[in-house]
């Protein structure tokens, strides 16, 4: 009996001490898991889309312990691999991982990782993954469930859309901060340079210009965001596009047959060319935002 005491005082003396075996293993884990988020937090300074390799995704994503959620892009941007879209979504992807990490909310709370299948094609394998891109979020507990990965196919990869899943996901608010676009000033300039000759050449007669019902056709600007529906006015939005091309080319076939004096052919021949680059881009602009993933553009995107 007295010796059963004594084990159980020193049984005692040791949990007051450092808490025994299970302390000194949940220190190992603290230790661990600070080691971990101080290398996440070194490389996303560097590098908002921290680049992993199976070693990296094994011992940084999957294996415990881990408060923090990973969301991780599993690509294949080598240009070998010809995939166009692997590209476009990198672009999003990248946009989305700086507004994180340039944000004043920026926390150690989630990362934003990559897989390229060249650099981790066993990571490929053992997620039994055949497909590119793909977004996966790596919750902070637990594995992933069927939500943490991102449709693709359903919602787009602009950065808007990944942005409203990660919130959804993590509870991570992200604003989304596009770098500046100059396409739209040049193109604004481009199309009233092109507007000012017309004018010019028509200058004898500027009726048009008090057509209300054209410019209420001209103020139309409704796109719908999908492929899976589309606004009447979208119908009369591309016909104006394609006319534009149309009307452009006739410009310049004129040009190019006309019996006008040089001066008014060199005009023109501006004025065509504007028309046809200026339509065409937003054709193919109107086409990549109902079309997520069109490979094409041009100006603008």
């Amino acid at each position: 009996m007295a010796a059963l005491r004594v084990a159980a005082l020193g049984w005692l003396v040791l949990l007051l001490a450092g808490g025994g075996p299970w302390a000194a293993g949940q220190k190992r884990k603290e230790m661990v898991l600070s080691e971990k988020v101080n290398q996440l937090m070194e490389w996303a300074s560097k590098r908002p889309v921290i680049r992993m390799n199976g070693e990296k995704f094994r011992r940084l994503v999957k294996a415990p312990p881990r408060n923090y959620s990973v969301i991780v892009m599993f690509t294949a941007l080598q240009p070998h691999r010809q995939c166009v879209v692997c590209k476009q979504a990198d672009e999003e992807y990248q946009i989305l991982a700086n507004s994180w990490r340039y944000s004043s909310a920026f926390t150690n709370k989630i990362f934003f990782a990559m897989v390229d299948f060249d650099e981790g094609s066993d990571v490929f394998q053992m997620l039994n993954m055949n497909s590119a891109p793909t977004f996966i979020n790596f919750p902070a507990k637990g594995k992933p469930k069927r939500g943490d990965t991102y449709e693709l196919q359903v919602r787009g990869f602009a950065a808007e859309q990944l942005a409203r899943w990660v919130a959804d996901r993590t509870d991570v608010n992200i604003r989304v901060m596009r770098p500046p676009n100059y396409a739209g000033p040049l193109m604004l300039g481009l199309l009233l340079a092109v507007i000012g000759g017309l004018v010019y050449l028509r200058r004898s007669n500027l009726d048009f210009l008090y057509n209300k019902t054209g410019w209420a056709f001209a103020a139309l600007n409704y796109i719908h965001g999908s492929s899976q529906a589309q606004f009447v006015a979208e119908t009369h939005i591309v016909l104006l596009f394609n006319g534009g091309v149309t009307l452009g080319m006739v410009l310049l076939h004129e040009a190019a047959t006309s019996d006008m004096d040089v001066g008014k052919r060199k005009i023109m021949c501006v004025a065509g060319i504007g028309l046809v680059v200026l339509f065409f881009s937003w054709l193919l602009s109107v086409f990549r935002s109902k079309y997520h993933g069109y490979p094409y553009s041009f100006l603008m995107s």
